[in-house]
C-alpha cells in the first residue's frame, strides 16, 4: 500500500482517503475475525455447526425416511489445539527483558523497563498477543500515555486495525489506524451503531466518526500522542501474516464431518427397519408388540430381524487417523496423546519430535523480538524526554525466550558439570532450565560462597591476620 503512504506524505489523510482504506482491506479484516471466531467455537463461524440435515429422495408413499432426520454435528477445534498448544510451548515461560549489563549508565533505564512490565502485566499482554498472532496471523499493540503519565500498552484486535509500512513490515508502521463500531444512545434514547476510526502518525492521533457507512467519516478530535513514532504496531506470526491453521481448515473441515457422518451412522441403528420373515403383522398387532414388546413365531422358518446398513468402521478410523495426522503435520504441531510420546523419552529425542514445532516458534519468535525491539524504540523516545535514556538504548535490551517443556533436569546438570572450565559461567549456567536471570544466579552463587563457601569473610582484621601455629 504504499501509493497510500505517498499520498498521506504529500497530501495529508483525508476522509475519502480513509473510505477507500477502510472498503480495501475489508475482506483481509473480516477473514482474521472469522479465524478468531472459529477459535472460539461460535456457531456461525464452524462450517460442521451450521449444516444442514441432508434431504434424502423418499422411496414412495408408503414407505417414510426417518434416518435423514439424523444429523450430528460435532466439531472438532484442531485448530485451537494447534494454537493452544504453540502459545503454551513458546510463551509458558515469560519472555526475559534483559538490558546489557556492559553498557553504563543504563540502570534508570533498567528500573523504567521493570516497572513498565509491571504496571501493563507484560507476562499476561504477551501471551495473548502470542495468541492472536497465531490465529489471525498478526496481532496489534497500541502504546499510550495514561492520566498519570504513565507510559502503558495494550493490545488491538488485528481486524480492527489498517497499518501502512514502508517495508510492507506491520512492525514497523509509517501510518497505522483502529477502525472500530461502538454505539451510543440518541436524544430520543435509541441505540445508534458509531463507526470510529483513530489515525496515527509519528506525532499525532486524530479520531475520525460517522453514523452512516456511505457517508465520509468526520474529523471529531486530534490531539498530540506523546511520542515520536507511531505507537500503534503489529506483532506478525510470519512473512505472509497467515495464521497457524490457515493451511489446514478444509482438512479441520473433512475431519469434522467424517465423525459426524459416522456418528449419524451410529444413532441411525436405532431407527432400523424391521423386516419379519414369514409372517404378517397387520396395525392390530403392530400396537400389540409396541405395547408388550413380544413376539410369537409359529413358523419353523419364521425370523425376526433389523435392516441394516453394513458399516465399515474400519475404514472410518483409518481415514481420521490420517486426516488428524495431516492436520498436525502441515500445521507443524504435535499430538501430544500420541503412543510416540508415552514414555520417558531423553531430551533430545523430545526435542526432536518436536522440531517441526520449534522451527514454527523459532520465526514467530524473530518477528515477534522485531515487534518489541519497536515497542522499546517508541518507548525510549518518551524516555528520553524524562532524562531515563537515550532514544537508541532500545538497541540495548535484548529478549530471552524459554521453551515450556519437562526438565531432564539430570541430564542438564551433567552437561554443565563436564562443560565447567570449558566455557565461562555466564554460558554455562544460561544452558539450565532452573536459572531464568544468569546475573542473578552469579550474585547469589557469590554470596552462597561468602557464607557457606572457601569466600568466608573474616569477623574481623586481627582474624585476618592470624597464622597457623605448631603446637606440636
Amino acid at each position: 500500500m504504499n501509493e497510500y503512504i505517498a499520498y498521506i506524505n504529500e497530501k495529508g489523510v483525508t476522509p475519502l482517503l480513509l473510505n477507500k482504506l477502510v472498503d480495501e482491506t475489508k475482506a483481509e479484516r473480516n477473514k482474521r475475525l472469522l479465524n478468531y471466531n472459529r477459535y472460539k467455537a461460535e456457531i456461525s463461524a464452524v462450517p460442521i455447526l451450521t449444516r444442514k440435515p441432508t434431504d434424502y429422495a423418499q422411496g414412495n408413499d408408503h414407505v417414510v425416511r426417518v434416518d435423514d432426520k439424523v444429523n450430528n454435528t460435532l466439531n472438532n477445534p484442531l485448530d485451537a489445539e494447534i494454537v493452544d498448544t504453540k502459545v503454551g510451548y513458546m510463551f509458558g515461560n515469560p519472555i526475559s527483558y534483559v538490558v546489557d549489563k556492559q553498557a553504563q549508565g543504563l540502570d534508570k533505564l533498567s528500573e523504567a523497563i521493570e516497572l513498565f512490565n509491571l504496571r501493563n502485566s507484560v507476562d499476561d499482554l504477551d501471551s495473548e498477543s502470542g495468541k492472536k498472532t497465531a490465529i489471525c496471523g498478526y496481532s496489534a499493540r497500541l502504546l499510550y500515555i495514561d492520566t498519570d503519565g504513565n507510559e502503558r500498552v495494550t493490545t488491538i484486535d488485528p481486524w480492527e486495525t489498517i497499518i501502512l509500512s514502508e517495508t510492507a513490515d506491520v512492525s514497523e508502521p509509517k501510518y497505522a489506524m483502529r477502525y472500530f463500531k461502538s454505539a451510543a444512545l440518541d436524544a430520543e434514547g435509541e441505540k445508534v451503531e458509531i463507526e470510529q476510526l483513530v489515525f496515527y502518525d509519528a506525532t499525532t492521533e486524530k479520531l475520525y466518526t460517522r453514523t452512516d457507512a456511505d457517508s465520509p467519516f468526520v474529523l471529531k478530535d486530534e490531539r498530540k500522542h506523546l511520542f515520536d513514532y507511531c505507537p500503534l504496531f503489529g506483532v506478525p506470526n510470519n512473512e505472509e501474516l497467515q495464521g497457524d491453521a490457515d493451511k489446514v481448515y478444509n482438512l479441520i473441515d473433512a475431519y469434522d464431518r467424517t465423525l459426524s457422518d459416522a456418528s449419524n451412522e451410529i444413532e441411525q441403528f436405532r431407527l432400523s427397519y424391521l423386516v419379519l420373515k414369514g409372517m404378517g403383522m397387520d396395525d392390530e398387532d403392530a400396537k400389540k408388540v409396541a405395547r408388550t414388546g413380544i413376539f410369537e413365531l409359529m413358523g419353523e422358518n419364521d425370523d425376526i430381524k433389523y435392516l441394516t446398513k453394513d458399516v465399515n468402521d474400519q475404514m472410518i478410523e483409518n481415514h481420521l487417523d490420517r486426516l488428524e495426522e495431516n492436520i498436525m503435520r502441515l500445521a507443524k504441531s504435535v499430538n501430544f496423546s500420541d503412543e510416540s510420546f508415552a514414555g520417558n523419552a531423553s531430551g533430545v529425542a523430545m526435542k526432536y519430535k518436536l522440531m517441526a514445532l520449534e522451527n514454527k516458534c523459532k520465526t514467530m519468535e524473530r518477528k515477534f523480538t522485531t515487534a518489541l525491539r519497536y515497542q522499546f524504540k517508541v518507548l525510549c523516545s518518551a524516555w528520553a524526554k524524562k532524562g531515563i535514556c537515550s532514544k537508541d538504548d532500545y538497541l540495548k535490551v535484548w529478549y530471552e525466550y524459554k521453551r515450556n517443556i519437562p526438565i531432564d533436569l539430570l541430564s542438564e546438570a551433567q552437561a554443565s558439570q563436564a562443560l565447567k572450565g570449558l566455557v565461562s559461567e555466564r554460558t554455562r549456567l544460561s544452558k539450565l532450565s532452573v536459572v531464568d536471570d544468569v546475573e542473578y544466579e552469579l550474585e547469589e552463587m557469590q554470596k552462597d560462597e561468602q557464607l557457606f563457601g572457601n569466600g568466608l569473610e573474616p569477623l574481623n582484621e586481627d582474624d585476618a591476620d592470624l597464622k597457623e601455629v605448631d603446637v606440636s
